[in-house]
């Protein structure tokens, strides 16, 4: 039986609709207020909870190289089919370990967390941090977003505070740069809002 990683439960029963409800807006749409700390193409770019591939496919086509880490199969897998872009190397592996990418001796100028870091638990979340931040390059951004409402059913996840974020991102060295709030626009959920964080190494 394929392993489960904490926090994707609810996910792969839907993927279907998740991929119609996620491709329906645009990588741009859902990033442009955070676009500007992005550096210039070409930059290597580390994707967790990937998707459907909608800003990995959108942030190669910009020249970006992508390393797009999803866990759960049938997300994965469609998103394989869905953009079948060379510069994307797909991973299954998920937080808060990402063990596939031990021993690559790897770093990124970004990493992206999107709608990923509320599905881990307190004892996930304080082993992740250390884990990203140590894949961030000097000088490199780590960018995510914190969704904040009623739970979907079938779903996994916590109430995270822009607090508990920026003291561990502090411990691991890494320095505020970004903290936007907002309302979910996007697909017309008025009881759902969002926290947007970033965070820089020091060069």
């Amino acid at each position: 039986m394929a392993r489960r990683v904490s926090g994707t439960e609810g996910y792969g029963e839907n993927a279907d609709a998740l991929v119609k409800q996620y491709e329906s807006i645009s990588f741009h749409d859902v990033h442009r207020q955070v676009l500007h700390l992005l550096p210039e193409p070409p930059a290597r770019v580390l994707d967790v909870g990937a998707g459907t591939g909608r800003d990995a496919a959108a942030l190669a086509a910009k020249g970006y190289t992508v390393t797009a880490v999803e866990p759960t199969a049938e997300l994965r897998e469609r998103a394989m089919a869905l953009h079948p872009e060379p510069r994307i190397e797909w991973l299954n592996e998920g937080l808060p370990d990402l063990a596939a990418l031990s021993g690559r001796d790897e770093s990124y100028d970004v990493v992206m967390l999107t709608a990923v870091w509320m599905h881990l638990d307190e004892a996930e979340r304080a082993r992740a941090m250390p884990r990203v931040a140590r894949l961030l390059r000097r000088g490199g951004v780590m960018v995510l977003s914190l969704r904040h409402g009623p739970v979907p059913p079938g779903r996994r996840m916590f109430e995270v505070t822009v607090e508990e974020m920026t003291r561990a991102a502090e411990t691991e060295g890494l320095e505020p740069v970004l903290h936007l709030e907002r309302k979910d626009g996007l697909f017309g959920r008025a009881e759902v809002s969002w926290t947007r964080l970033a965070y820089r190494k020091p060069a």
